[in-house]
This record gives C-alpha cells, sequence and structure tokens, in this order.
C-alpha cells in the first residue's frame, strides 16, 4: 500500500507540474500549430499546406494517458491485460465517433469535437459492455468486478480530461468569458489568474474576436478539479472504494461541466442552458443509479499499483498504445479550419 501511494504521489507531482507550464505557455501563438506539411504546389510557386495543431497532439496524447491509466488500475486488480484492452476498443468505437457526431447535432458543425458528448456516450454503454463481456467469459477468471470496473473507467476519464483541457488551450477554443464583461466578483477572482490567448487562427480570435483580452480561464480550472478529483478517486480505488471512487469522479466531472458552461463565452447550442448541460445531469442521475444498482456487487480488496505498473510494459501494450495514439492523432490532429502557404527554397550560403 506504501508503495501504491507512493505512485501515486509522484503522479500527481508530475500532472501538476504538466499543467502549470502548459498554463503559461500553451496560450501564445506558436503553440497552436506543430508542423505544416505541403500538400500541393500552386501557380505562384507557393505550396498549400495541411496543417497540424497541438491539439492533436495532446488530444491523442489524453487518450493515451487515460488508457494507460485505466490498464494500470484494472492491472492492480490482475485483470487480464487482453481483456481490459478489449473493453477499451469497444469503448472507444462507440465514443471517438461521438466526440463529433454529437458536436455537429448540438452546436451544428462538422469540424468541431466535444469531448462532453462522448462522456456521456461513454457513461452510458461502459458498464453493460463490462457486462457483456463478464457474461461471455468463458471462465471466472476472465470476468472484471463491474464496480471496479467503473471505477477504473471514471478516473482514467477524468484524469485524461483533466490534462485533455490543455488541447483547448492550445487550440483557444473552450475559452471563458471576456474580464471586461464578468462581474466585479468574477474580476477581482480571476483577476491574477486569467488567460490571455495570442494568435488570429486561434479559435477565441476567428469566433469572437477576443483574442488579447484577459479571459477567465476556464480551461485551467477545469485541468486543476478533474486532475483533483481523480487523484482523489485513485486514493479511494487503491483503498478498494470503488463505488465511492466511481461516484466521486462522475459527481465532479458532471457537475462541474453544468457550472463552468455559465463561465464559458464559445458557442454551446442556441439554447441558454446547453444540451452538454443536459448531459451531464442525466449523467449524476445514471451514475447514482448505478452505484445502487451494483452496490451489493462482490469485489474484490485493494489495489497493487506495482503490479499494474509492471502490467505496462507488455510490448503488446506498448505497441498498442503506439497505434491509438497515431489514430487520434490523425482524426484530431489535421486542421480543416485553418491553412497554411508554405515556401520551399535553397539556403545557398550553406551549399
Amino acid at each position: 500500500m506504501t508503495e501504491s501511494l507512493l505512485c501515486l504521489l509522484v503522479l500527481g507531482g508530475a500532472l501538476y507540474a504538466l499543467l502549470l507550464w502548459g498554463f503559461r505557455v500553451l496560450p501564445r501563438e506558436g503553440w497552436q500549430v506543430a508542423a505544416c506539411i505541403p500538400r500541393q504546389r500552386d501557380a505562384d510557386g507557393l505550396w498549400s499546406g495541411l496543417n497540424l495543431t497541438w491539439y492533436g497532439f495532446f488530444t491523442a496524447s489524453t487518450y493515451v494517458f487515460a488508457v494507460a491509466v485505466l490498464l494500470l488500475l484494472l492491472g492492480s486488480l490482475a485483470v487480464p491485460v487482453w481483456l481490459t484492452l478489449g473493453l477499451v476498443m469497444a469503448v472507444l468505437a462507440l465514443c471517438v465517433p461521438a466526440s463529433s457526431l454529437v458536436a455537429r447535432w448540438v452546436e451544428g458543425k462538422k469540424h468541431t469535437f466535444t469531448v462532453g458528448g462522448a462522456s456521456f456516450v461513454g457513461i452510458l454503454v461502459a458498464p453493460w459492455i463490462v457486462q457483456a463481456a463478464n457474461l461471455a467469459a468463458p471462465s471466472p477468471d476472465w470476468t472484471v468486478p463491474v464496480p471496479a470496473a467503473l471505477a477504473a473507467i471514471s478516473v482514467s476519464y477524468i484524469l485524461g480530461e483533466g490534462i485533455g483541457r490543455l488541447a483547448c488551450i492550445s487550440f483557444g477554443c473552450c475559452y471563458g468569458k471576456p474580464l471586461s464583461e464578468a462581474s466585479p466578483l468574477m474580476r477581482k477572482l480571476f483577476g491574477p489568474f486569467h488567460f490571455t490567448f495570442t494568435g488570429d487562427t486561434k479559435k477565441i480570435a476567428y469566433a469572437h474576436g477576443f483574442q488579447g483580452q484577459p479571459v477567465i480561464p476556464v480551461q485551467g480550472l477545469t485541468s486543476l478539479i478533474y486532475v483533483t478529483a481523480g487523484l482523489g478517486g485513485c486514493f479511494l480505488f487503491i483503498h478498494g472504494r470503488f463505488l465511492a471512487s466511481f461516484f466521486l469522479t462522475l459527481l465532479v466531472s458532471q457537475l462541474w461541466r453544468v457550472l463552468s458552461e455559465f463561465l464559458r463565452a464559445d458557442y454551446r447550442g442556441e439554447r441558454r442552458f446547453s444540451a452538454y448541460q443536459v448531459m451531464a445531469l442525466l449523467g449524476v442521475g445514471y451514475g447514482a443509479g448505478l452505484s445502487l444498482w451494483f452496490a451489493g456487487t462482490p469485489v474484490p480488496g485493494g489495489a497493487n499499483i506495482p503490479a499494474g505498473l509492471a502490467m505496462l510494459w507488455d510490448p503488446a501494450v506498448i505497441l498498442f498504445l503506439q497505434v491509438l495514439w497515431l489514430v487520434i492523432f490523425l482524426h484530431t490532429g489535421r486542421s480543416s479550419v485553418t491553412a497554411s502557404r508554405i515556401s520551399l527554397h535553397v539556403v545557398r550560403e550553406k551549399i
């Protein structure tokens, strides 16, 4: 148990350090586009380029981190790695497309993504995917205790989204209201801790023209709240309090989604109380029902985190995570709302 808590402390220190770096650096103009790939040469000699974004980099890294946490937590309970990977693929097969389909339905926009919509779909389907896998298992050794699975999925999700908000900061999306339009209390509270985005191609610039203006740091608040709740969920998981871990992380993530929407300025649909807020409240009620439904399910004892870490060194796991990163990056990192014009030339003095 001492080793498990030490691992948790190291993880927490690393995550908070990453967030503080991201809050300071990522609002800058140079942290939106990571690379430009020449695609077609135009008549004027310049190349039309495809922009690869830091949004895609951080989103792909977030997915990999969340899956790694899930593997770690379930591996600490001796759940076979191949079974966890199967659950991951089943959930992702539904949630990744949902991130764009739900955004298209709510916002009417084709080239955008929503974590809120994807998480709502995940909350709905995850417990029944686990149940179906348990029913199909040929041996009791190949089953996953549902409360433990719910806790592991919820903890990995909230930690992943906490880090994933760095993607939003880099792209300038999911932004808060300008401090100039906020109440006196909000201006006093967030005056020393605001975000100021620079760059005409960030979403906050072309959607609202708020570049260069201090805004409420909604993404940063979300990151800090989610990572803190996720670490608390890990603590409960380590001590075998699986349903408490599940409901804590679910409650914090969904209620903050409801509250944070009132601080945001980006488009969330035509309703004053958005569809994402409705989904979040429904998710809390659904999660409470799941907690009651599975309250009597037998669960194993505390987790052995070092044993879970050892499972991450499996070559198959490493290869799976690498492929997952590439797939997610290609899905979310190719910018369709920005373009580039590239000049290629020889540096004569270095020939």
